[in-house]
């Protein structure tokens, strides 16, 4: 079924630009569309889309508690730009008061597996609650920034959170994603011009240095696949 349906969408949407199928899919799934941003300079470009044409897109953010005020930054001059409402999501208080007294606030750092329990508490359990019951799900996804996303298609079924995903910077590459941010004002993390590329929650992140891969400064202690559950490519 969602294989007929992504199918159909990609057919529909073919010689679409970015802001014709972000209008499609608005009026396709009326009130069942959302998009989810953590203020990174991918999906600044996907909010400033979404407030150019005013469309009926949700457009939600996790807030872990843990982030760099830089985020927060960015997150106000966004929102008095745009004039467009961000719906904020947090995690349960319980499972991370939970956390901080049975493990401390640094757990994270002393394995994979307890990383991932952070990531889990303070990321997919508020992203799994904030998809309920919508249909298409628009991420700032590229392809280049990891291995783990050199697949990814544009229209796709996640079948963990039961949704199509949209990633309409798929192919785009960093140096298009910055043009289009500085052509047209786009607010902007200050970390972005300290070397941070890939910005997350302010323990887990660090500036990369030249030639290090997009990632690297994600979890930088582990050589893992480095990804947070949110997305399983």
């Amino acid at each position: 079924m969602s294989t007929a349906i992504i199918n159909t969408l990609l057919e529909k949407t073919t010689n679409f630009s970015i802001e014709e199928t972000l209008a499609f899919l608005a009026n396709e799934y009326k009130d069942k569309v959302v998009f989810s941003t953590s203020f990174g300079q991918e999906d600044q470009v996907i909010t400033a889309l979404i407030a150019k044409s005013n469309l009926p897109i949700t457009i939600f953010t996790l807030d872990t508690g843990r982030l760099f005020q830089e985020t927060y930054d960015v997150f106000h001059k966004t929102i008095k730009k745009y004039k467009k409402e961000i719906k904020v999501c947090f995690p349960e208080a319980t499972a991370v008061e939970n956390l901080l007294q049975t493990k401390g606030p640094n757990s994270f750092y002393e394995s994979v597996e307890n990383r991932k329990e952070c990531c889990f508490i303070r990321k997919v359990a508020p992203l799994t609650k904030a998809l309920k019951g919508n249909k298409i799900w628009i991420t700032g996804l590229r392809a280049e920034q990891s291995e783990n996303r050199n697949d990814l298609d544009l229209f796709e079924y996640d079948a963990h959170f039961d949704i199509i995903k949209f990633n309409p910077l798929l192919k785009w590459t960093l140096e298009e994603v910055q043009k289009y941010i500085n052509d047209n004002n786009v607010p902007q993390n200050a970390l972005h011009k300290q070397g941070f590329v890939s910005i997350g929650c302010a323990p887990c992140t660090r500036a990369i240095m030249p030639g290090e891969d997009i990632r690297a400064g994600r979890w930088w202690w582990e050589s893992s696949h480095k990804e947070c559950g949110l997305h399983q490519k």
